[in-house]
């Protein structure tokens, strides 16, 4: 095969669905989701740590945006009309644009959510596009050049996009505030963070996840910096823990 040709498919580790989407701007929306390898990032409480740290790369199939839509439909039939890029981080992917465009041609609306460290031209293809810098409990620093371009290119076209920051403690709400007054007028939304990915007791770790959520919201209430934000679960990780493909 080609370099050309090797180029223009994309590392899928697993297309599942539909389900709830269960963070950002979509949460509760019917969806499916294929999710790409590799990652710019290596987030301390990654919930997907298998996309980039090598324990699933005996799973990535390198394939083509038309053997995605096959799978897609092989897997979810004709009950959705929503796919969700997820990853990883599937910014990282040019060829990603044409898997964009041919859903889009078959009826469907794409989402992606992204920590903003790589713009790509077809950001403004898509219908839901979440930013999502990592705050400071990540153990990742934000390039705040790189972010302001890329907000800067969705502005300049008029794109609709929002953000959102997972939340784990308070060093990372004074983060997630900095960001809300550095892009103003923005939809912004708090997430609550599960800072236990490896608890396989779902009722256990759904306690703990709904006592972080209140602890959130209970702080971004009485917030007087925090006025227009959303606060928001990790919906799936109520319904279904730590499992993965769901």
């Amino acid at each position: 095969m080609s370099k050309e040709a090797l180029g223009r498919r994309i590392p899928v580790l697993e297309v599942f669905g539909p389900t709830v989407q269960g963070e950002g701007m979509v949460i509760g929306q019917k969806t499916m989701f294929v999710r790409t390898a590799g990652c710019d990032y290596s987030c301390s409480w990654c919930d997907s740590a298998f996309t980039w740290d090598g324990s699933g790369k005996q799973d990535i199939r390198m394939i083509t945006a038309s053997e995605v839509w096959e799978e897609l439909r092989q897997v979810g039939g004709s009950t959705f009309s929503h796919v969700t890029l997820s990853g990883g981080n599937p910014a990282l992917l040019p060829q990603l644009g044409e898997l964009i465009d041919l859903l889009h041609a078959e009826g469907v609306k794409v989402a992606l959510e992204t920590q903003g460290s790589r713009w790509q031209d077809w950001f403004h293809r898509i219908d839901d596009l979440t930013l999502s810098p990592k705050p400071p409990s990540s153990g990742m620093t934000t390039d705040w050049d790189v972010l302001d371009e890329i907000v800067g290119k969705l502005r300049s076209e008029g794109r609709s996009y929002s953000l959102k920051v997972v939340i784990f403690d308070e060093a990372d709400l004074r983060y997630a505030t900095s960001v809300h007054h550095r892009y103003p007028g923005v939809t912004f939304y708090l997430q609550a963070g599960n800072d236990d990915v490896k608890e396989q007791d779902s009722s256990v770790l759904l306690r703990r996840l709904m006592d972080r959520y209140l602890w959130l919201v209970d702080t971004a209430m009485s917030s007087e910096e925090l006025k227009d934000v959303r606060v928001l679960p990790q919906l799936h990780a109520w319904l279904w823990g730590n499992k993965r493909g769901v």
